[in-house]
C-alpha cells in the first residue's frame, strides 16, 4: 500500500523520526545543560518512531525510556513528549490499552518528578499549567488512537460486505444463466426434438419402402436420413451442454470435417477439401470454432449459391489456424452478404477468439469466408 503522493510507508515514518529528531535536538541545543547522553536519548527516542507502525508497544518502550532519561537529566519541557504521544497513539489504535497507561504514567510521574525537584525555582501556576497540557496530550493521543482504531475496522468491514455483496451478485448471476439455460434446453427439447424425429423416422421409412420395392433409395432422401440422425446427435448434446455446463459441444472439431464434407457432397454439393501445414492437436475452442465456420459456410452455399461447387482450406500456422471456404456460385462482386444469424454467429464465435473473419463475394464470382484463429496463445 501506497500513499496518495507516491510515498511509501516506511519512508514516510523515516522522515517524521527525523523532523521530531531535529526539533528535539534544536530545543536541547538552547539549554546549556545538555549533555552528550541527552541528545544520545533524543537520537534514539525519536528513531523509535521508524517503527511506530509495525511494532508500536516496542516502540513506545522505547521512546519512553529515553524521553524520560533526557526529562529527568534536563527538565525541555512539553516538548519532549512528542515522540510518546505517537507511539501511544500507534498503540492505542492497535487495540493495546495497558502499555499506553504505564508509559503515560511513567513519563508523567518523571515530569511531575522533575517539576517538584525544582519548585521552589517556579511558580506553582507554571507546574499545574504542564502537568494539565501533557494530560491532555495524553488523552487526546489515546482518543485518536481509539478513533482510528475503530475508522480501519469499519473500513475493513465495508470492504468485506462489499466483496460479499459482489459475490452474492456474481452467485445470481450464474444462478439466472442456470436457470435461463434450462429454460432454453426445455424449449428446445419440446419444440425441435420431435420434428427432427419425425423427419427421421418418415425418410428411414421411405427408404425401406424403396428398397422393399426393389428401387435404389434417392441419394437425397439418403442425405436427409443422415443429416437428420446428425442433427438429433447434435441436439442432444447441445442440450446436455445446456443443462449442465455451458461449454462446447463434444465431438464437434476438425476430427469430423470429413463426415461434414461427405454429408455436402451428398446433397449435391462438389466440395474439395485442402489441408496445408503440420496437423496438431487444436485448443478445444478453436477446433470447435473451425468446424462451426466449415459447417455454416456448406449450409449457407447449398441454400443461397445456387449450382456451384465447393472448396474447404485449412491451413496450420506456427501462431494461427486459417479456414476458407470459396465457392463458384452466383455472388457477384461487391455484393455486400445478407446480415444472417449464420454470419453473425461466425463472426462472434472468432472475435471471442481474437481473431479475423472476412466474407464477401469474390472478384471472380461466388463467395469466400475466411477466418483466421489464433492458436499459439490459446494452447
Amino acid at each position: 500500500m501506497r500513499f496518495r503522493l507516491g510515498w511509501h510507508p516506511l519512508a514516510m515514518d523515516v522522515l517524521l523520526a527525523v523532523s521530531v529528531a531535529v526539533l528535539l535536538v534544536v530545543g536541547a541545543l538552547s539549554a546549556p545543560d545538555t549533555r552528550l547522553l541527552d541528545y544520545l536519548a533524543i537520537l534514539v527516542g525519536s528513531l523509535a518512531l521508524v517503527a511506530w507502525r509495525r511494532a508500536p508497544v516496542a516502540a513506545l518502550a522505547i521512546a519512553t525510556a529515553c524521553m524520560v532519561l533526557y526529562t529527568v537529566r534536563a527538565n525541555p519541557g512539553p516538548p519532549a513528549a512528542f515522540p510518546v504521544l505517537i507511539t501511544i497513539f500507534a498503540t492505542v489504535r492497535a487495540g493495546q490499552r495497558l502499555p499506553m497507561v504505564a508509559a503515560g504514567a511513567a513519563f508523567l510521574g518523571g515530569t511531575l518528578a522533575v517539576s517538584l525537584a525544582g519548585f521552589a525555582e517556579q511558580p506553582v501556576q507554571d507546574l499545574i499549567d504542564r502537568t494539565v497540557l501533557l494530560l491532555g496530550w495524553f488523552l487526546a493521543a489515546g482518543i485518536a488512537g481509539t478513533v482510528s482504531k475503530h475508522r480501519r475496522a469499519y473500513l475493513q468491514q465495508a470492504e468485506q460486505r462489499a466483496a460479499e455483496a459482489e459475490r452474492t451478485r456474481e452467485e445470481a448471476a450464474l444462478r439466472r444463466a442456470g436457470e435461463e439455460r434450462l429454460r432454453i434446453a426445455r424449449e428446445l427439447h419440446d419444440s425441435l426434438t420431435h420434428s427432427i424425429s419425425i423427419i427421421k423416422v418418415q425418410a428411414g421409412v421411405a427408404v425401406h419402402l424403396a428398397r422393399k420395392r426393389g428401387q435404389e433409395a434417392p441419394a437425397v432422401l439418403l442425405a436427409i436420413q443422415e443429416a437428420s440422425g446428425d442433427a438429433m446427435r447434435e441436439l442432444r448434446a447441445t442440450l446436455e451442454v445446456l443443462r449442465y455446463s455451458g461449454g462446447e459441444l463434444p465431438g464437434s472439431g476438425l476430427d469430423r470435417l470429413d463426415e461434414l464434407v461427405e454429408r455436402a457432397r451428398s446433397t449435391g454439393l462438389p466440395t474439395t477439401v485442402t489441408i496445408s501445414g503440420r496437423r496438431r492437436a487444436l485448443p478445444v475452442a478453436v477446433d470447435s470454432a473451425a468446424y462451426r465456420i466449415v459447417q455454416e459456410a456448406l449450409t449457407n452455399i447449398t441454400r443461397h449459391a445456387g449450382p456451384a461447387s465447393a472448396s474447404v482450406r485449412i491451413g496450420y500456422g506456427a501462431g494461427e489456424l486459417v479456414v476458407q471456404v470459396d465457392d463458384d456460385g452466383h455472388a457477384s462482386p461487391g455484393a455486400s452478404p445478407a446480415p444472417g444469424i449464420g454470419l453473425t454467429g461466425m463472426r462472434e464465435r472468432v472475435i471471442a477468439l481474437g481473431g479475423r473473419l472476412r466474407a464477401a463475394a469474390r472478384p471472380e464470382g461466388g463467395f469466400t469466408v475466411r477466418a483466421e484463429l489464433p492458436v499459439e496463445k490459446l494452447s
